[in-house]
């Protein structure tokens, strides 16, 4: 005989959701595939890194399987080789995804870089010179993590999979894409694709290639890569290492006599043990066949020589000048069988003019995302990094329009000018990693002290510099975004801001937010405030209040009652979200001290801003007169305004979002 009455809310099956937050609103009418002709609102060409981020961004934000389709000429993730290494920022990402867990628990976290290079003692060859911090940059991760491509692949898929019935379409190739706007205007990208052998042809309103450097996507639009190839070869080997060398569980950096070599530690694999990574030069004395001789009158080597070159490296040629370059120490695979993969590869640095394809109306319709439109070498361990940003970037504004949240997307056909900002910003991060890439990949590949013509080479400071400077950029946590429609860098006599290592955290338009440690006021949890700038695809208001908070009649009251009451409801429901930090203020308080829109809209994102660490000194804000910042979707700052100028922050949403 039951003892209770149970009652069940409706709503309460929404707690079985694969997440907590909603898809965004959308304002656009629903959208209804069609299987005559087959039609999607996205496809996405590639399931590496960077096509695998999109996706889920695309699915978490709210595209259906329905809207969306990603096909991969692969039968399954990546298995050996390619890509290691994630940096600082992009473990921010996948933190705010809530999947770097098993990442950060089983990779490799590079803390340290050991420097070596020739020693003056003979019978030394090579010693240690420094040892440095891996990031040298204030981030929520001071390390890298190194783990396998394919496993990052796997993670990836496997949150799709809670969002998306049909995960990634397998088997699939991508034969032919073109923009047909007289067959329908509305879904004018055509692709044509093959499956099992059985060819069909979808339509789309855009399409994505994120289908690597020989990218199909690329060459159907006739976009080219654009760049040069070095002459420098270099070999590259996973294995199961046996060594005397005492740094083989570091970042190194070797400049020897012999040639130089970079140490890459890796996970702990199946079997026990622990993978390495070595890139390995192949010396310009490997030469090419007779009739490849250079060609151009200077001495050099020409592209073909480089390929010659390329072709004849082994994996025994490999060994044998990473054993010259390791000597005095010995250097073998531990057991046979003990090596993994292996490649050789020649340094290019390459990218393509446009990273999207318009129709005649001026609607980008086709864009390209990581390898497909930047190639670079792998040795500042930006490749998959730079990749998964660009979906990162790409992701919430492709939504926003198809949604209809952007301003423009309020007229259907018109160019939308948030969607055409993906171009603006990645291209200019791509040129910024070639053109590093480029003095990085040549210092690398050059010898530490005179050559043997008695030429003064390489000095181990200058190398150290270059590492040093590049950290902010190779980390990804120095990337800025030029001043543009989402991006306000315009300064006058009412900025708040003092300082500039934006670095080190001074909010800056164009730079992402660093984390920071509070504690937040309704249950006194002590949390990061990254985790309250998830990767939902929502716009957050970041208001640091003064010191003036408990005055009713203050600046701190007057501008979050005009947020909550004014503002917000302006946009879009859930489009914005708002965050507070309160000073050092002069004793404690209640609720009902504060206005009532601080509860209402922030309750569970109101935090002491001092009590852990100095929010406001870290952030360049003086706790007396406070200040605002709106934060884009992808965690950069948009605009940052004094903390009574609502006006120029309500400008900025206005010019990123529709309004209701």
């Amino acid at each position: 005989m039951p003892v209770f009455t149970e009652f069940a809310a409706s709503s309460r099956e929404l707690r079985v959701l694969p997440s907590f937050d909603p898809p965004l609103p959308r304002l656009s009418p629903p959208f209804t595939r069609s299987n005559d002709p087959e039609k999607y609102e996205v496809v996405v060409v590639g399931a590496g890194p960077a096509g695998l981020m999109l996706n889920l961004l695309l699915a978490r934000y709210g595209l259906s399987d329905d809207s969306l389709l990603c096909i991969d000429a692969k039968p399954g993730t990546l298995k050996s080789g390619q890509a290691d290494g994630l940096q600082p920022r992009t473990l921010e990402v996948l933190k705010s995804l809530g999947i770097s867990d098993e990442i950060i628990n089983d990779g490799c976290h590079m803390e340290e870089v050991a420097f070596w290079n020739p020693s003056d003692d003979k019978e030394k060859v090579i010693e240690r010179t420094s040892i440095v911090p891996d990031v040298a940059v204030p981030a929520r991760f001071q390390h890298e993590v190194t783990i396998h491509q394919g496993r990052i692949e796997r993670i990836l898929e496997t949150d799709l999979l809670r969002y998306s019935k049909r995960g990634v379409q397998r088997n699939t190739k991508l034969l032919n894409v073109k923009i047909d706007e007289a067959g329908d205007a509305e879904f004018p990208v055509v692709a044509e694709i093959e499956a099992d052998g059985v060819r069909r042809t979808v339509r789309s309103k855009h399409l994505v290639g994120a289908d690597g450097a020989h990218s199909v996507v690329r060459r159907c639009m006739n976009l080219e890569l654009v760049g040069e190839s070095m002459d420098h070869i270099w070999g590259v080997v996973d294995l199961v290492i046996d060594t005397d060398f005492p740094d083989i569980r570091r970042h190194c950096a070797i400049h020897s006599p012999a040639g130089s070599v970079m140490v890459i530690p890796r996970e702990r694999i199946a079997t026990g043990d622990y993978l390495t990574r070595l890139y390995v030069q192949v010396p310009k004395e490997t030469a090419p066949e007779d009739d490849q001789q250079p060609v151009d009158g200077m001495g050099s080597q020409s592209k073909e020589d480089a390929r010659a070159r390329r072709s004849k490296v082994t994996q025994e040629s490999i060994f044998r000048h990473a054993a010259e370059a390791f000597k005095p120490y010995y250097i073998r695979p531990k057991t046979e069988g003990a090596i993994d993969w292996w490649a050789a590869y020649q340094i290019g640095q390459r990218v393509t003019n446009h990273f999207a394809v318009k129709d005649s109306r001026g609607v980008s319709r086709v864009f390209i995302a990581g390898d497909a439109c930047h190639t670079h070498s792998p040795k500042a361990g930006q490749g998959m990094n730079v990749s998964m940003m660009d979906s990162y970037n790409l992701a919430w504004k492709l939504v926003h329009s198809l949604h209809g949240l952007t301003p423009d997307s309020a007229v259907p056909g018109r160019p939308d000018a948030i969607v055409d900002t993906y171009h603006f910003e990645r291209h200019t991060i791509a040129q910024q990693l070639i053109d590093f890439d480029r003095a990085y990949s040549s210092m690398f590949s050059g010898k530490i002290g005179p050559s043997e013509d008695g030429v003064e080479g390489l000095t181990h400071d200058q190398f150290l510099k270059v590492f040093s400077t590049g950290n902010g950029f190779t980390s990804g946590c120095g990337i800025e975004y030029p001043d543009g429609l989402i991006v306000d860098k315009v300064l006058d006599d009412k900025n708040p801001i003092t300082g500039t290592d934006y670095l080190a955290g001074v909010l800056r338009p164009g730079r992402r937010l660093l984390d920071v440690r509070c504690k937040r006021h309704a249950d006194g949890n002590r949390r990061h405030l990254q985790d309250d700038f998830l990767s939902t695809g929502r716009f957050r208001i970041l208001c640091l209040t003064s010191s003036d908070l408990l005055d009713p009649k203050g600046v701190s009251a007057h501008t979050l009652t005009t947020l909550g009451s004014t503002v917000l409801p302006r946009f879009p429901p859930s489009s914005i979200e708002q965050v507070v930090i309160h000073p050092r203020l002069s004793r404690t308080f209640m609720w009902n001290d504060l206005p009532s829109e601080v509860k209402k809209h922030s309750e569970m994102k109101f935090h002491n801003g001092y009590e852990l660490d100095d929010v406001y000194k870290i952030y360049g804000v003086d706790g007396s007169q406070g200040a605002l910042a709106v934060i884009r979707p992808d965690g950069y700052v948009g605009v940052v305004a004094a903390l009574d100028d609502v006006r120029r922050v309500e400008r900025y949403l206005e010019g990123c979002l529709r309004t209701v």
